[in-house]
This record gives structure tokens, C-alpha cells and sequence, in this order.
């Protein structure tokens, strides 16, 4: 039997471990490869680096990134010196023979600082997308420049990468790991509905609305816009990510009359998505409305710029 071959895989968020966990559960079964995960940023001021359990999956090390309370840019460029320092060593204690990161956050762009000067061969996925209206674009270019291995969501992607100078070679359009992900799910029954304090018999939508730079103000505003126009029908509220920002929105949830609107601070990927398969429509501007939502065939509102330039689903 042929050596193992060590992979790191490292999450840092709520949103990339849904798309990650299918690829590790993966990595995990293959007889000829060894899986290490390393949990850090948001999911450990968050606690949801325990999704990681839950889906079976071993937590290798723990890397602290994010302090708990502290958001902004200041705070941001902190996190990701933590991040450089504390995923090297994880990465001279473990010596990986490969390390595997998924986006545009600044825990994938410190492991592929780490792994290209640390001398470790780097795997990207979801590079090459396009997302204009935030900052996070640059960074996942960047992160794209410093692996050696590339795994696009779709063909354009794919193009956009080779354009950029990368080995077409070394680009395999493999789709998004996020339809792996929602294989043999089934919808919501009324009970787990019930649990999140709706009402079954009527229909609701998901809010799922994150900052996108922009000052609290004017992300408290933006919140309280797609609050009021949803105020008329139920709404499951899902409170954004750790990004700059974060603070107006959560401040627009937590000052909203709406009765109707029930607040859940984080909902694991499958019960995430086994709600959102009782959903008349997802609103708000996070990636799910535009590649989960469209697997699953419900309607998505999508707000404001922060995902133009994405790849729009094909009907």
C-alpha cells in the first residue's frame, strides 16, 4: 500500500466549512491520503468550529485568528497576522504535504501566506470567482497567485484563473463542493420548524444579509430597508458574519418591531439547508441565495452589489 499523502484542510468561517465539509469527509475516507483540519478565525469566537465535530470530522488544531467582540479593519489586519504566525507553525508541527483553503477571507489568504513561504504546495478552491462589491475579491486573487493547484466552481472561473497567468495545466473546473453538500438532504419537517419559533402553516423567508465594508450606519440603514420590506410575511433572520460592519446590521436585527421576524444567531450547514428547502425565497446577499438556493430551486431576492460579477445559475 503507497504512502499516505497528509492533507490540511483549513476552515475559518461558517461559510466555507459547508462547501469544505463534503471535500474532508472525502479526504477522510480515501485509503491513501490523511486528513488534518484546522479550525480558526470566526469559528472559534463563534463556537461553530463544534459543526465540525458534528459532522464527523476530527478538529486537528486550533488556531486563534478573530478576538471575540472585535470587528473593523483594525481588527481584521490583527486576525490575519495571528493567522500567518499561528498557521505556520501548525504547519511545521504537522507537515502537510499539501494544504487546501476555499475563498475570499482572510483565514484562507493567511494559510496560503504561510504554506507558499512555509514551502508547502497550496490547493485553491472557488478561485477565479468574481464578487465586485466587496474587498474580499483582491484577496481571493490573491490567494489564487499563491497556490499551486486551482479548483474553480465553473468555467468561467476557470478562464478568468488562466488569464490571470496560472498553468492551465494546473486548473481543474471541479464545480462547487456546495452541491456535493446538499446530496440526500430532505426538507424541514413542521417540528424543526417549530423549534425556530415559526409557524408551518404559513409561508416564511430566509434573511441572510452580511456586511459589505461599508460604515454601521449605513449597513444598520440597508439592514432596516430589507427588514421593512419584509415585515408583512414570516422571516427567519440569520445574523451576518464577523466582517467589518457587522455591528450596524446586527444593531438594525436587534432594534426591529417586525413580530414576525424570528432571530437565529447560526443554523448548522444541513439544518441550514434543509430549512431553506421549506422557504418561499431566500433575500438578502449572501452566496447561498445564488449557488445553494439554486440547486434546491428556490427563489432568491438577492440586495445590493456584494455579489455582481458572480456566475448567475443557470435555470
Amino acid at each position: 500500500m503507497p504512502a499516505q499523502r497528509h492533507i490540511v484542510i483549513v476552515t475559518g468561517s461558517r461559510a466555507d466549512l459547508g462547501l469544505l465539509a463534503p471535500v474532508m469527509l472525502a479526504v477522510k475516507a480515501h485509503p491513501t491520503l490523511k486528513l488534518s483540519v484546522i479550525v480558526t478565525g470566526a469559528h472559534l469566537p463563534t463556537g461553530t468550529w463544534r459543526d465540525v465535530v458534528q459532522a464527523g470530522l476530527p478538529v486537528t488544531l486550533k488556531i486563534p485568528m478573530q478576538q471575540k467582540g472585535r470587528t473593523g479593519r483594525a481588527a481584521d489586519v490583527q486576525a490575519l497576522a495571528r493567522g500567518i504566525a499561528g498557521l505556520g507553525q501548525a504547519f511545521i508541527k504537522l507537515q502537510p504535504d499539501f494544504v487546501l483553503v476555499l475563498g475570499d477571507r482572510i483565514e484562507a489568504l493567511a494559510a496560503g501566506c504561510a504554506a507558499q513561504v512555509g514551502g508547502i504546495r497550496l490547493g485553491h478552491l472557488h478561485g477565479g470567482d468574481r464578487a465586485e462589491g466587496v474587498a474580499d475579491e483582491s484577496m481571493r486573487h490573491a490567494v489564487s497567485k499563491l497556490a499551486h493547484l486551482h479548483f474553480p466552481a465553473s468555467p468561467n472561473s476557470a478562464r478568468r484563473l488562466i488569464r490571470m497567468g496560472e498553468d492551465p495545466a494546473r486548473v481543474f473546473m471541479v464545480g462547487s463542493p456546495a452541491v456535493d453538500g446538499l446530496r440526500d438532504l430532505v426538507p424541514a419537517d413542521d417540528e424543526m420548524l417549530q423549534q425556530l419559533g415559526l409557524n408551518p402553516a404559513l409561508p416564511f423567508v430566509m434573511i441572510c444579509q452580511h456586511p459589505i465594508g461599508g460604515n454601521l450606519s449605513q449597513e444598520k440603514q440597508w439592514m432596516q430597508a430589507t427588514l421593512k420590506a419584509c415585515g408583512r410575511v414570516q422571516a427567519l433572520v440569520l445574523m451576518p458574519n464577523l466582517d467589518p460592519g457587522r455591528e450596524g446590521i446586527v444593531r438594525a436585527i436587534q432594534s426591529a418591531k417586525a413580530a414576525q421576524a424570528k432571530v437565529i444567531d447560526h443554523l448548522p450547514r444541513p439544518v441550514f439547508a434543509s430549512v431553506l428547502m421549506r422557504a418561499g425565497a431566500i433575500v438578502g446577499n449572501s452566496s447561498a441565495g445564488l449557488i445553494e438556493a439554486a440547486v434546491l430551486g428556490v427563489p432568491c431576492i438577492n440586495i445590493g452589489p456584494r455579489q455582481h460579477g458572480r456566475d448567475k445559475p443557470r435555470p
